[in-house]
């Protein structure tokens, strides 16, 4: 098998299509501006997901924090998320002005739900559940655990617009639920979040809030506090061609998650998560190893990109005063593996990637 050139571990897909609605939209005078292909592209969002309403914003991270202002987290509330999570969540948690409480994940990779009954508190304002590459994990028994309690489930599904669980999609379980359209995600904007919810009241209170707090739209008068997270309108032209893209998109990320794990289930040191490809479209392809930096590098010299998985959160500089035990959360962190993931890839370039794996591991 020749080598093919460099495979990157992820990079955007876009067409024809994108280019044209871009350059239309322009030369028809689009004021580029928030306004109406924005709310074009909100009502597919919501057609896709199932969600009553949808609000686009600047970023992934800024939604977190735009919903859990819109909950009304502040100074002296704790937010329960897992350990191990890309650390724009703890860092929303921040921003609103709360305590982030970290607690485990299991082996699904999302929030331990035992661990995450222990750490309730008084002040638990919220839990922010995160479908890691679209796995959902315990998610009903997490939804009811803080029905019971009286706390809010906030979805950060960044890594999930387009995977469901048992039927309904991610993002749709919590109060809120949060997506990003950065640029290794299923859909792209460059950059962009999104966030849904059922429920009007919040809808209202988000779109309050990503407008400077405005009592209604153009009107310089503000009777609460809120920011500039709009998005553009040039932005959500390019997004909506990319919405109607999305069923093809899920169903090939699927099948890539699929023919990775046939043709690396007989190399016994390498590992995967259990994940069910009927309803997810995994973002990145993961795999679990004893030394990813050496992997790592074997692939780079044979053309083959890779990411390393998110380091523990306790262990990042900012946060090292947060104490308590993550085993699992180190465990699957120092040995995790992103493998070339993008749409565009195909099952020749699988089929090589997979064969220089499996040829590292003969060799040694």
């Amino acid at each position: 098998m020749k080598e093919e050139k460099f495979i990157n571990q992820m990079e955007p897909c876009y067409g024809k299509e994108e280019i044209a609605a871009v350059t239309d939209y322009l030369e028809s005078g689009g004021w580029i501006m928030e306004h109406k292909k924005t709310r074009e592209l909100e009502q597919m969002i919501c057609n896709f997901t199932g969600a009553k309403y949808c609000s686009v914003v600047a970023n992934g991270t800024v939604s977190l924090f735009i919903a859990l202002k819109a909950i009304g987290v502040g100074y002296e509330d704790e937010v329960i998320v897992p350990n191990y999570t890309m650390i724009a969540t703890p860092n929303a948690v921040i921003l609103a002005g709360a305590k982030p409480i970290f607690v485990d994940v299991d082996d699904s990779i999302c929030i331990d739900l035992e661990k995450v009954e222990k750490a309730i508190t008084t002040k638990t304002k919220a839990i922010m559940h995160v479908s890691i590459n679209g796995r959902a994990g315990k998610l009903k028994e997490l939804k009811a655990l803080c029905q019971k309690k009286g706390v809010v489930l906030i979805e950060d599904a960044a890594q999930s617009l387009g995977s469901f669980f048992q039927g309904k999609h991610l993002g749709t379980y919590g109060a809120i639920g949060s997506f990003s359209f950065s640029v290794p995600k299923i859909i792209t904007m460059g950059q962009g979040g999104a966030l849904i919810t059922d429920n009007e009241e919040l809808y209202k209170k988000i779109c309050k809030i990503k407008d400077f707090g405005r009592i209604s739209g153009g009107v310089d008068i503000h009777d609460e506090f809120g920011w500039n997270f709009k998005f553009t309108d040039l932005q959500a032209v390019f997004g909506i061609e990319q919405m109607k893209k999305i069923p093809f998109r899920v169903q090939r990320k699927k099948q890539i998650g699929k023919l990775y794990k046939k043709l690396l289930n007989d190399i016994d040191q390498v590992k995967t998560i259990e994940t069910d490809f009927n309803e997810v479209a995994p973002w990145f392809i993961e795999i679990l190893v004893e030394d990813p930096k050496k992997l790592s590098d074997y692939l780079k010299s044979h053309n083959i990109g890779t990411r390393f998985f998110y380091p523990p959160i306790n262990d990042q500089v900012i946060y090292k005063d947060v104490n308590g035990q993550f085993p699992k959360t180190k465990e699957i962190a120092y040995h995790g593996l992103w493998l070339p993931s993008s749409i565009s890839l195909t099952n020749t370039q699988i089929n090589y990637i997979c064969k220089k794996i499996n040829d590292f591991y003969l060799k040694k």
